[in-house]
């Protein structure tokens, strides 16, 4: 899951009043799609009929088309990161058992429409700097909620279409009845505080992954963002993280290193009896971006036996060396106008509110300047596509090979790509390894079998260590 990022910009345009601003990190996420919006809004502007575009060189031929949608059919297709918002789950309309409106990119309806199987729903909380009891209890309570929420979706809202997985065999039986699987995993091991007892708990209540960190370091591990600043704060995991990997294996919970340092990913694997995962990395060969793994994490994650769910998020899947600075250059550029603007705000919702307030004239020259920063003087990257996603997975079928390769999106956290940006166009990705020359069998591995193959193992060495115990 993305927070934060570069400051969002926005258009004039003689619209209707638009409704309540969504909040900074939903506006963020989404703003690698404001040039596509922006082209197809002067098309449907310009009065001319609608124009049949001419197939793609390559483009798939209808028999590759139809053994694409068998082979969808058949597989048990696994979304391994999706994020949820507990307002979306209520027993009331419209809720995530309906086709939600908007930028909204998983609910059953959708997951119903592209074939996507199951998915984990995740229980995230934010980093918080302040590593304190308090600022734990609040995390807790965060992560309830969303442990709640997912119960209500498969107990009240949608029991017949849904299920709660928590085991690798129930995955798979839920899959033949004909619902949707539905998993919890735990982002950010900031939820459980100093208590390891939360551990067990979360895992009684589905919790059947867990990561240690997220965007900032944690009370269990360092973060990836210690790249930024070369601040760190225990150098790989602390002594309680070393201690909850162990409980983890106990419990019989996944161990997830999307979003650890990997000097903590490789203290990880030196502790754990039990295979890991990466439920939501790219390949950093592909785009350098410390969210990603090196060659040297992929080679030690499948010599464990784990698995590495690649991500569709666009800005690991596709970069450049130069996006940093670019990106940076950006802010500053942005900064700037809002001080020469008098735009005080720092909130998206309150810098928009504070923009609209400006007289007609100040306001078309601030539009007209942020206009030419973000589009002219500093452009975002192309928006990558499902073939630049598949590119991160066939980089590493070949190098750690088909058995430790799978997918995840990132959805509702910022994460999607052209061609697959939202759970209704899932059949894509499929298409895409068809097309690739992947085989059933490695599609059904990629698409979830590798991961239940691991959730199957970590079940069977807590199995063990309980017994011993």
């Amino acid at each position: 899951m993305l927070r934060g990022g570069p400051d969002v910009t926005f258009r004039a345009a003689p619209t209707p009043s638009p409704s309540p601003s969504p909040p900074e990190s939903v506006v963020n996420r989404f703003r690698s799609v404001l040039p596509l919006l922006t082209f197809v809004a002067v098309a449907c502007a310009s009065g001319a009929p609608p124009v049949a575009a001419p197939a793609p060189a390559g483009a798939p031929d209808a028999k590759m088309v139809a053994k694409a949608h068998a082979i969808h059919d058949r597989v048990l297709s696994i979304d391994t990161h999706v994020d949820i918002s507990p307002a979306q789950f209520r027993v009331g309309m419209p809720n995530y058992a309906t086709d939600l409106p908007g930028r909204q990119q998983v609910d059953l309806v959708k997951m119903e429409k592209g074939g996507l199987g199951g998915a984990f729903l995740i229980a995230y909380v934010g980093q918080s700097t302040d590593l304190t009891p308090a600022s734990f209890a609040r995390a807790n309570s965060q992560a309830l909620e969303k442990f709640a929420a997912v119960h209500r979706l498969v107990d009240s809202i949608a029991p017949t279409r849904a299920a709660l997985a928590l085991t690798a065999a129930d995955a798979r039986r839920i899959h033949k009845e004909g619902k949707k699987v539905i998993f919890i995993g735990i982002e950010n091991g900031f939820s459980i505080g100093t208590d390891i007892t939360n551990v067990a708990k979360f895992h009684a209540l589905g919790g059947r992954y867990m990561s240690l960190a997220h965007n900032g370091h944690s009370q269990l591990s360092d973060s990836n963002t210690g790249e930024r600043d070369g601040v760190w704060l225990h150098h790989g995991l602390s002594p309680l993280g070393r201690e909850v990997i162990v409980e983890m294996n106990r419990v019989g919970m996944m161990i997830d290193i999307s979003h650890p340092s990997k000097e903590s990913m490789m203290q990880t694997l030196a502790i754990t009896k039990a295979p890991i995962i990466a439920s939501h990395s790219g390949v950093r060969a592909i785009c350098n971006h410390s969210r990603n793994l090196d060659d040297e994490q992929l080679r030690a994650l499948a010599k464990n036996g784990g698995v590495a769910q690649l991500v569709a998020f666009n800005g690991y899947v596709k970069c450049n060396a130069d996006a940093a600075a670019r990106d940076a250059a950006r802010r500053d550029a942005i900064a700037d106008l809002r001080k020469q603007f008098g735009i005080t705000a720092t909130q998206q919702a309150q810098v928009t509110a504070q923009v609209e307030a400006l007289p007609n004239e100040a306001r078309n020259r601030y539009l007209a300047a942020q206009e030419d920063i973000t589009n002219r003087r500093y452009p975002a990257d192309a928006a990558a596509t499902v073939a630049d996603f598949v590119d991160h997975i066939d980089y590493a079928v070949k190098l750690i090979g088909i058995d430790h390769v799978g997918i995840s999106s990132d959805f509702d956290g910022g994460g999607g790509v052209e061609g697959w940006r939202n759970a209704g166009e899932t059949f894509n990705v499929t298409l895409e390894l068809v097309k690739r020359g992947y085989t059933e069998a490695q599609i059904a591995k990629i698409w979830g079998g590798n991961l239940l193959r691991v959730m199957g193992e970590v079940e069977k060495v807590a199995a063990g260590m309980q017994k011993k115990s």
